[in-house]
Parts: C-alpha cells; structure tokens; sequence
C-alpha cells in the first residue's frame, strides 16, 4: 500500500518556536484526512513537511517506504514531481495561459509525456474530470473561484501523483463553491488517491474519514 508517513516530527524555528512536537500521521492511499487547527496551530507546516516543502527539525518522513531523509536535492523533487500533487488556497493559475494550458504546466518537466500532443491530451481528460470542458479555452481572469481552484485540482493531477496535499484550498471561496471544491477532494479519494487537507473549516467534517484537530503544534485527539 502507498503511504505517507511522518514519525515523531518536530519542527523548531529559529531555535525557539516549535512549529510541531512530536507529531506522527499516516496517510494511505484512497484516504481522505484532514488537519483542522486555528492559523498558527501548525497544520500548514505540517503539510509543508508532508510534501517535502520544507524539512523537519526531528523524526522522519517515509513516502512509499523510502525514508527522505537520505535523498538529496534533485532526488527529493522527483519524489514531489512522481508522488505528490499539491493544492493551495491561492489557486497559482498563470494569467496568460486558457485552462488546458494551466493544467500542462507540470508536465513539462515529465519526461514521461513525448511530446505536447501527449501533453494537451492528458490535459484535456482532466478539464472534463472536474467538469469544465466547457471553460477549457478561457483565462482564468474569465472563471469563477471555484472554477479556478478546480483547474488548480486538475494541474494537481497532471503527472498522475499518489497523494493530494491541500492548503486551505477552499479559503478563497464561498460556502457553495467550497462544497464543490471538497466533494471533487473526496472523488480523488475514492479513486485511490491518498488525500491530506489542512484547514479550519468545519464543512469538512462531512468528508474526512479522519480528523485530526491541532493545537500548539501537536494533535489534541491523540
């Protein structure tokens, strides 16, 4: 089974703000976890960590039983670039680039597409599986937020990643469209995608099969 798994992580800033404290979590492929915590309670970093965004102070982190602890710089991005699809409460869509243009950009660092037909073929079954064929020639200038974070899940998925780490990503957006967007989260689980999001929304609950609830940089539930 693919895993991510954090032991004992404790991450200290500065030498004297613990950010975490000996926090563990284990997310399995086809699962949907969330992380809730006011800001500052150190879920963001959690997730940082997770996504090899950012290293620990102490403890390990394990991805498809590969310790990353032992990879360099260049081993760690294809870790990022193969496994993880990352989600953010700023959707990071390029103004100057339509929708199946946003989605081909992690691709272009693939080896794996041959070409840009290849390329703009993945892109397209994307738009359709978050339901926006019909915006897959605007700006994202011409789309709602909520549509602008799905083409932001779509890119996510570009390289066909094991996991989706998701930073607040309906922070930006209404109650109905923040449904939306969490209901496509949960697809992506139940697809066999292993799913992480970090927020303070308790909408949530109705979508996580675990919760995890933070407070001072440690889990208040264990």
């Amino acid at each position: 089974m693919k895993t991510i798994e954090l032991k004992n992580i404790t991450k200290v800033y500065n030498n004297k703000v613990t950010a975490l404290d000996n926090v563990s979590l284990t997310l399995c492929e086809g699962e949907f976890v969330a992380v809730m915590g006011q800001s500052g309670s150190g879920k963001s970093t959690l997730l940082q960590i997770a996504g090899l965004l950012d290293n620990c102070t102490s403890g390990s982190v394990i991805i498809n039983g590969e310790d990353v602890s032992k990879l360099n710089t260049n081993q760690l991005a294809d870790v990022r670039k193969n496994s993880l699809g990352f989600v953010f409460q700023a959707f990071h869509l390029n103004p100057h680039l339509k929708v199946y243009e946003n989605i081909m950009v992690p691709m272009l660092i693939n080896d794996r597409f041959k070409n840009k037909a290849e390329m703009q073929s993945r892109a397209m079954e994307l738009v359709d599986k978050v339901g926006l064929t019909h915006r897959k020639e605007h700006y994202p200038s011409e789309l709602s937020g909520g549509e602008q974070q799905r083409v932001a899940i779509a890119r996510a998925l570009a390289n066909e990643p094991d996991f989706i780490l998701a930073d607040e990503p309906t922070g930006n957006l209404d109650s109905k469209n923040e449904q939306m967007i969490f209901e496509e989260l949960k697809k992506l689980s139940e697809m066999g995608k292993g799913v992480l999001v970090v927020c303070h929304n308790d909408a949530i609950l109705n979508f996580a099969e675990k919760v995890y609830n933070m407070k001072d940089g440690k889990f208040e539930n264990e």
